[in-house]
């Protein structure tokens, strides 16, 4: 897809992707050319019970001397960041542009859920299922609880392809229509099938994963993380200088790698000094990402308890979390139930509407507390996706003539 051009008179906008080949996180000297993006990680040093990811790597060399600081004339959307992001070869939907709200005490709230789905996920989609149109793919297939899969829906069916989504067989009624509404094919399945039958359908039709094929450990899609990267580009952009530190939802460390990413070529292009230090905020129940930093290991499996925030629970971590707290001086913070509870009524006092695992970031800061600024948190998504929202009971119907039982309410 061809971006927009620039307004009469306003400055050229780059279009085309910088963007140079792959390399591996576990050694970057292992590189491989750009295309076919690597859907299961490195094949040079990953073992059967390590698994690294790879990233993009770019000709930093010809960034445009002005590219960030002719950001806000650009148009909004991935294209806006195109030279630093892999080829776009879908349309997209205006992902990104979300804004900063401010609390009281200075913290800024990065409020995801305005994104076209309501969730951070768009930023990764438009990538990946860009990628899949690269590679001529006729669909996408993926495993997602909710947000993933209704993200990678949306941009399968504005790119003319077919998407699956393999979800788990509790997921919300209403997470299932949203999903059907842009025509995708649910399958409803037990979780620990999801990935086997993933596998499956990605070799015998051809349809492009735009989620995770390793059991080892989490790597995720080689194309789709540098979309994250824009969160950074947004962060510097509004605040005019890089956040001191940030607060980021966990699960298995893409949209954290992301953003340090981000940051880092920020600091690699000379636009900014140093890197936020940076905080991946999981649920006590798990938090694969705080024993791998504790044990000093790439990756960690850890036991899943109960918790709520279903979309950041997660059993088995990544290495591109544990890249982007060392690289930032970072590090894990593990949040209980009552504490994300907490933080989303914090945020919802705000005028803002936030699942639960969302509202980790905001419960992060508040458990370590106070920290000098600008500081960050990342909102990701929209309650919307809550499971315990979505199954509440309604409010109560009340006599509008009933003046005592409506004064009741009121004062409750």
């Amino acid at each position: 897809m061809t971006p927009p051009p620039a307004a009469p008179g306003g400055p050229a906008v780059p279009t085309e992707s910088l963007a140079i080949g792959q390399r591996s996180l576990g050694d970057p000297s292992v590189r491989f050319p750009l295309w076919p993006p690597l859907t299961e990680g490195c094949p040079v040093t990953s073992t059967e019970s390590v698994a690294y990811p790879v990233e993009v790597d770019y000709a930093y060399d010809k960034v445009p001397a002005d590219f960030f600081a002719t950001a806000a004339e650009r148009p909004r959307g991935h294209e806006r960041w195109a030279p630093l992001l892999p080829p776009l070869h879908s349309p997209g939907l205006a992902e990104g542009g979300t804004p900063l709200v401010p609390l009281e005490d200075g913290v800024w709230i990065k409020d995801e859920s305005r994104n076209p789905t309501w969730s951070h996920k768009d930023r990764l989609n438009r990538v990946a299922v860009g990628a899949a149109a690269g590679v001529g793919a006729a669909g996408v297939v993926v495993a997602s609880s909710g947000n993933h899969g209704a993200s990678a829906a949306a941009y399968a069916a504005r790119a003319g392809l077919r998407c699956v989504v393999l979800t788990s067989a509790e997921v919300p009624p209403a997470v299932d229509a949203f999903l059907r509404g842009y025509g995708a094919v649910v399958l409803r399945v037990p979780a620990e099938a999801r990935w086997p039958l993933l596998r499956r359908i990605a070799e015998r039709t051809g349809y492009h994963p735009v989620s995770n094929l390793t059991p080892a450990a989490h790597t995720g899609h080689g194309f789709g993380p540098e979309g994250y990267k824009t969160l950074a580009y947004e962060m510097f952009a509004d605040l005019g200088v890089v956040p001191r530190v940030a607060f980021v939802p966990t699960g298995y460390g893409e949209m954290l790698f992301g953003i340090w990413k981000g940051f880092a070529e920020l600091v690699r292009l000379g636009c900014a000094e140093r890197v936020p230090l940076l905080y991946g905020c999981e649920p006590a129940a798990g938090g694969p990402l705080a024993a791998a930093v504790r044990d000093g290991v790439p990756a960690a499996h850890v036991p899943l308890g109960p918790t709520a925030a279903y979309a950041i629970a997660c059993p088995v971590g990544g290495y591109r979390g544990v890249v982007a707290l060392r690289e930032s001086h970072g590090a894990a913070l593990l949040v209980t139930d009552d504490e994300m509870t907490a933080a989303r009524s914090e945020l919802a006092r705000n005028g803002i509407w936030a699942e639960l695992s969302a509202a980790a970031a905001l419960a992060g800061l508040r458990r370590l507390g106070p920290q000098e600024g600008p500081v960050v948190c990342v909102s990701t998504s929209s309650g919307f996706k809550d499971l315990d929202l979505l199954t509440a009971r309604p409010s109560e119907t009340i006599d509008p003539d009933d003046w005592p039982a409506v004064e009741r309410r009121l004062r409750a």
